[in-house]
């Protein structure tokens, strides 16, 4: 996964380099970033010289990094109360958190709402299950195996937002279900954009991820970015370069995530109806300004019929592309107008 995240990252570079704006003294500087969210994370922009744009980069990546360490499910830092605490005191006691982590799962209650419960991250302990079989799948591909169905089956039991209580006041998350587990996977990486995006400053391209969001165009002059849609069977060559100014691009995709059992293809994009990974779609690519939205319904896309999610777009004011099994691409309204190539 790494190296095809790597090799996006620098073909968006090569992108972005070959449409430099040459009408100002100013330069464009990249920045990339492995510490952010298990992946890459990749900013450019203009700036009068590297040294003000690696201060201006640094200063997006430490406030990404909060947000990592905020949504972090799986590991502790010290003077902080994380997800990971939550989950751990579910069914004991609230637990008292930043305000940032009652913004996100207002939201991401908000989103399973919205999805008809499609985007649902309070099904962490469905979704555990598939990671500790995709990890060890990987690590022991002769051994690989799928969940156990009836444990499968259980764990699906525990994913009610019935049982996830927010105070905003108080400024507490209590999980009252013992077994529920919160994993906001599906929409931390696009959310997290989004409010960084919101106070940066205009002219920045922000990827975390493949999760891509512009904060204006590259310049005074209304040069748009040129973001690159990955073709899912790893051929050289995007399958749309699209002109973006002020919006986020998000995929989600079944070769980003995955390992092979009995010779078949299980990737990470869960249906909450089966419990077992999506298989409407090959990839569906979002764009709107929103990046936690388009996060949210890349993911939702994924797991509906197209009519269904051109709805659903609709309604979020979005527009999207999907890419079926024998690699058909299907548009939304509005879509072909940012394609370049």
């Amino acid at each position: 996964m790494l190296l095809k995240l790597t090799a996006l990252i620098a073909a968006i570079g090569l992108l972005l380099t070959g449409c430099a704006f040459r009408g100002t003294e100013r330069k464009q500087y990249q920045a990339t970033f492995l510490t952010l969210f298990d992946t890459v994370t990749y900013i450019s922009g203009l700036a009068d010289s590297q040294e003000d744009f690696s201060v201006q980069a640094q200063e997006i990546h430490d406030e990404l990094l909060v947000y990592h360490r905020l949504f972090d499910i799986y590991h502790e830092y010290e003077g902080i109360n994380n997800l990971k605490t939550v989950n751990d005191m579910a069914g004991i006691a609230p637990v008292q958190v930043d305000g940032e982590i009652i913004r996100l799962l207002t939201d991401c209650r908000d989103y399973y709402e919205l999805t008809g419960h499609l985007v649902n991250t309070a099904m962490g302990s469905v979704l555990s299950m598939w990671h500790e079989a995709r990890t060890a799948g990987l690590d022991d591909p002769a051994s690989a195996a799928l969940p156990d169905p009836y444990s499968l089956e259980e764990a699906g039991r525990h994913t009610s937002w019935d049982d996830v209580i927010l105070d905003p006041q108080a400024s507490t998350v209590f999980l009252t279900d013992p077994e529920l587990r919160l994993d906001v996977g599906a929409v931390a990486k696009g959310w997290s954009v989004q409010q960084v995006a919101r106070k940066a400053p205009e002219g920045l391209l922000i990827s975390v991820g493949g999760n891509v969001c512009a904060t204006g165009p590259k310049d005074a002059s209304g040069t748009p970015w040129v973001v690159g849609i990955t073709d899912p069977d790893g051929g050289s060559e995007y399958l749309h370069t699209l002109n973006i100014a002020d919006q986020a691009v998000v995929t989600s995709g079944d070769y980003q995530r995955y390992y092979v059992v009995d010779g078949k293809v299980y990737h990470h994009i869960i249906d909450p109806n089966t419990l077992f990974p999506g298989e409407q779609w090959r990839a569906v690519t979002v764009v709107c300004p929103d990046s936690g939205l388009a996060d949210a319904l890349s993911t939702a896309l994924f797991l509906m019929p197209r009519e269904e999610g051109q709805q659903l777009l609709e309604q979020c004011g979005a527009v999207a592309m999907w890419m079926d099994a024998e690699g058909n691409l299907f548009y939304s309204p509005g879509f072909e107008d940012l394609i370049r190539t």
